[in-house]
């Protein structure tokens, strides 16, 4: 065995992130653990990395105790971990990256090149599809996960830890990705693979294990639990109609827009989603609807008044909202407490004389973690200590404190886990209950076809087809792949 934990425990103040965690990785195994946000995954693993001590607990390395006090001790005994969001230097280029900290010299200068053909022979190995001297500031997110695995494959290790290493991927660059963690484990490596898509666990998995409040409930081999069973472990109740939605009347339009390569309207009470390859414009859609990029020609319409959207300053002003797929670079103020973030759309609210009233923030921020049911000890906790699926429910309080009358949900599930999908999904349908129109973009289809009223489809920057709801994800494929 390479890894056994027994008992492993870890509190951070008053909070126990860890109660019980229990956990055995072998060679040739790939290894999932999974759990809702805030279940303990990422904080086992990151004190398995050195990234963290734990107050108690056992931890065997090849069948000796080890404790490790910062990740340089983990990596010379050959674990990595492959971290979900980046650690990159973006102004570096791949293979600066890929030896950041672990620099090779010739003399007392770099070895540029060096580094760089050995970042070239991990590329053209895997079949990655980057080069070394590529600045990694102008990579996608999907590449940046690239140079991510390249780091950890530097050094040869024994144990890898992928910490949700789709989640910004599309589905042929994940399979790129299974093809790859296959191929370590046939090499002889354990591999520890953190995620939130339960579909992808018949794809990659040997065995499973299911935390749950810090505690592992639940182990076993792939092949013997199904993916129900595994949803029951992980939230501890029943969620087989976790996104079933009824369809409403729609009402007025919301929203009418017409582009370059794009005409849709929402009415109230809608959620239209829009689904596509990566690349297809998706995002870029909302972009142009909330100011980001503003159209060149065309018109956009909100409740029947045409408005010219020059920047989001104007789209907030006209009744619009958009939900960030990057929560933490742009959907949240990452530093700041809860309780501003949930205001800062609508600061005068909050505002006398043009002094924030503290008392009167706290009292509404309160108020939406109650009604959100956000996992907060506070409001004065800053975003950046929330689990992925409670900074979402931040945004979301963002922009019900604003009160829009259009709300643009761009990935809104990316990283979070399946309890934590169906509260943002009942959220979605409350808003469309209240006769807000919703924009849903989403690469995850079996969501569209159950929260969507209907679904438009991209294909290099135009919208191909308007499908119904109860249309198939091989249709959406179809015209998203082909064009017509």
């Amino acid at each position: 065995m390479l890894l056994e934990l027994s008992s492993i425990r870890k509190s951070f103040g008053g909070v126990r992130a860890l109660r019980d965690g229990n956990l055995s990785v072998a060679p040739r195994q790939v290894h999932a653990l999974v759990g809702e946000n805030g279940a303990g995954k990422s904080t086992l693993m990151k004190i398995v990395a050195g990234m963290l001590r734990r107050d108690g607990g056992d931890m065997l390395w090849k069948g000796r105790v080890v404790d490790f006090a910062r990740p340089a001790e983990a990596h010379a005994l050959g674990i990595h971990m492959v971290h979900q969001e980046s650690l990159l230097a973006p102004h570096l280029t791949v293979s600066e990256n890929v030896f950041l900290g672990r620099e090779t010299r010739r003399g007392a200068l770099l070895d540029r090149v060096g580094m760089e053909r050995a970042t070239a022979r991990i590329l053209e190995s895997h079949h990655f599809p980057l080069q070394a001297n590529w600045t990694v500031e102008k990579l996608s997110p999907a590449q940046k996960q690239i140079v991510e695995i390249c780091r950890a494959l530097h050094g040869e290790p024994s144990m890898l830890i992928f910490d949700e290493p789709t989640s910004s991927l599309s589905d042929t660059e994940a399979a790129e990705v299974f093809r790859t963690v296959r191929e370590l484990r046939d090499r002889g490596i354990g591999i520890v693979y953190i995620t939130h898509r339960l579909g992808e666990l018949d794809e990659i998995a040997d065995d499973v294990t299911v935390l749950r409040d810090g505690e592992t409930v639940h182990s076993c081999p792939a092949d013997e639990v199904s993916t129900r069973e595994i949803v029951h472990h992980m939230v501890g109740r029943d969620v087989a109609a976790i996104y079933d939605r009824d369809k409403l009347a729609p009402g007025e339009v919301r929203l009418k827009v017409d582009v370059p390569g794009v005409a849709l309207e929402v009415r109230a009470g809608e959620i239209v989603g829009i689904a596509g390859l990566m690349g297809a414009g998706r995002t870029e859609v909302c972009e142009t609807i909330f100011g980001i990029t503003p159209a060149k020609e065309g018109s956009i319409a909100v409740n029947g008044v045409e408005r010219n959207i020059q920047s989001p300053h104007g789209a907030v002003e006209a009744g619009i909202a958009l939900v960030t797929e990057d929560r933490q670079r742009t959907g949240l103020a990452i530093k700041l407490p809860v309780r501003t973030n949930v205001t800062l759309a609508n600061m005068e609210a909050v505002c006398t004389g043009g002094v924030v009233q503290a008392g009167k923030e706290r009292r509404v921020a309160e108020d939406y973690q109650t009604r959100l049911r956000m996992q907060v000890d506070n409001v004065e906790q800053s975003a950046w200590q929330l689990s992925g699926g409670n900074q979402q429910k931040v945004v979301i309080a963002k922009w019900l404190f604003r009160d829009t009358d259009i709300v643009l949900f761009d990935e809104p599930t990316r990283g979070i886990d399946v309890g934590a999908k169906a509260e943002v999904f009942a959220l979605m349908d409350e808003m469309a209950r209240e006769g807000k129109a919703i924009v849903m973009v989403s690469s995850e289809l079996p969501e569209l076809l159950q929260v969507a009223d209907r679904i438009l489809v991209m294909r290099e920057g135009s919208v191909v087809a308007e499908l119904p709801r109860e249309t198939t994800q091989q249709e959406i494929m179809h015209h998203a792949a082909v064009g017509h």
